[in-house]
């Protein structure tokens, strides 16, 4: 429905919107410091109003970042397992959209296929936000890049290395690197690339992207390091691909070839022994605490973009 704000990707919202978003998490980050963690902000924006989350796969970050995030607005979230509600007994995403339209003020799913979100924000007719898809992550890379900007530095011009495998959260990436101008290097074995559409985006937006098998090469003078799990959730624990990532596992010898200063992500949860060993998880650079709690701020300010009020 045209007027309606929808977050299924970054580009929905663009960079202007994008960069308005992170000053916003951070200055409310800034303004809670010492505050109970359920306290309304002090203007509390979204008072009154309610947010669905609907889960077709397992969270932790995601269904507690968005409930803690509407309380921090003021308003309340409404948590709700696909398996226990019509929808997984055959109701259609259409009919499940518009019912929700008429009795909450958003809905925010955490689905497999992207095309549900998509066919969920088609018949909406209030906000729907993608909590993650098979596609892509977008409010973990708010995240993400709020947490960047925290350790004093700049997104223009950076230098962010990827290892592993060519996923959703890795698209999301180079999504925001076409938006906010950095650089990507995606250390990958052959056959895990990620999609050739969100490489085309990137560089087509003037970001330089680098796709190499060539781990060492990928971190070299980085800024960010970031991995994620090698077997996503709901795939089969296969060897083949075990093996094949092994050579880009995040070490100490592998994140000494990036920047001095430079720092590491993880989107969590974090299988310590496979992408990362636990000196790099738990050492000095790695910032992925920070980066977790993050995703309430971040939410927020999706939250206040997608209702009109940023």
């Amino acid at each position: 429905m045209t007027g309606v704000r929808h977050f299924l990707d970054l580009s929905d919202a663009g960079s202007d919107a994008l960069r308005t978003m992170l000053a916003d998490a951070h200055a409310r980050k800034r303004a809670r410091q010492g505050w109970p963690k359920g306290r309304p902000d002090a203007d509390a924006p979204l008072a009154g109003c309610v947010l669905a989350t609907i889960f077709e796969k397992n969270s932790t970050r995601t269904r507690v970042s968005f409930d803690m995030a509407m309380r921090q607005l003021g308003g309340s979230a409404m948590v709700m397992d696909a398996g226990s509600m019509q929808l997984g007994r055959g109701e259609s995403l259409a009919d499940t959209a518009r019912v929700l339209s008429r009795m909450v003020d958003g809905i925010m799913i955490r689905t497999d296929d992207h095309a549900k979100v998509e066919e969920l924000a088609h018949h909406a007719t209030v906000p729907v936000i993608n909590g993650l898809t098979d596609r892509s992550h977008p409010c973990q890379i708010v995240a993400d890049l709020m947490t960047i900007e925290e350790q004093g530095k700049s997104l223009r011009g950076l230098e962010l290395a990827w290892l592993g495998d060519g996923n959703n959260v890795l698209h999301s990436i180079l999504e925001a690197s076409a938006l906010m101008g950095f650089n990507v290097r995606v250390g990958t074995p052959q056959g895990y690339e990620p999609h050739d559409a969100f490489i085309a985006m990137a560089r087509d937006a003037g970001s330089r992207v680098t796709v190499t098998a060539d781990a060492a090469a990928a971190v070299d003078g980085a800024d960010i390091v970031v991995t994620d799990t090698w077997v996503s959730m709901g795939q089969d624990h296969a060897e083949d691909k075990l093996t094949a990532m092994a050579p880009f596992q995040v070490d100490a010898g592998l994140i000494a070839r990036a920047r001095p200063d430079a720092r590491f992500l993880h989107c969590l949860p974090a299988h310590v022994g496979e992408e990362v060993t636990e000196d790099v998880f738990e050492g000095a650079q790695s910032v992925v605490f920070d980066e977790a709690e993050n995703r309430i701020h971040a939410q927020k300010s999706v939250l206040l973009w997608c209702f009109g009020l940023l």
